[in-house]
């Protein structure tokens, strides 16, 4: 018995192949994520602090499930600079002797949290009236004025804050409150 010879395809016949066999990998890859966004978001919606967290206006559930997924359930955690720390929002100093280093942000915590927060931040300025107003406060405050994106890096911090307590006090987001708070950092100045 003769083996069989290999089946040889000229260029232009092995390309319908090629292209079919990449848009049924492309579908089946895309099948599968959307199972495990199902599967994610069922499993955020079992912790209780999931509907806290989703009562910030501008803070949609595509964000919560990837901070829940990233950081795990909030409680954990004992303090917010915990999770400011894991996020990599510390701010560090390069001096030596008699010179005075900038400071600067560590990011040696997790980058798709940091981009998930400065993600979630953008829409905040623009459609949250309170966060409108305290990124108005650091950037135009007589003392000490912030940069617009060293503003917006304070904000993903204060937003990291916020997701604390909420899930550690059981309460939905206030505005008022959130205001009181801005009232008093511009007393302070």
């Amino acid at each position: 018995m003769k083996p069989h010879a290999p089946l040889v395809l000229r260029k232009e016949q092995r390309w319908p192949v090629e292209i079919a066999t990449l848009v049924d990998q492309f579908l089946l890859v895309e099948r599968r994520l959307k199972e495990i966004e199902t599967r994610l978001a069922e499993l955020a919606s079992q912790l209780e602090e999931y509907e806290h967290l989703l009562s910030i206006p501008g803070i949609g559930e595509n964000t919560v499930i990837e901070l829940l997924a990233e950081t795990g359930s909030l409680k954990q955690y004992k303090h917010p600079r915990q999770l400011i720390k894991l996020a990599g929002l510390t701010l560090r100093e390069n001096s030596s002797g008699k010179h005075e280093g900038v400071k600067e942000i560590s990011k040696r915590g997790r980058k798709r949290l940091r981009s998930l927060l400065y993600r979630a931040i953008l829409p905040l300025i623009q459609n949250n009236s309170v966060f409108q107003e305290l990124y108005r406060y650091y950037t135009t405050r007589s003392t000490n004025p912030l940069k617009n994106k060293e503003a917006m890096v304070v904000l993903c911090g204060k937003l990291l804050k916020i997701f604390f307590g909420l899930s550690h006090h059981q309460v939905h987001f206030s505005e008022d409150r959130m205001k009181q708070d801005l009232l008093c950092l511009k007393q302070a100045a």
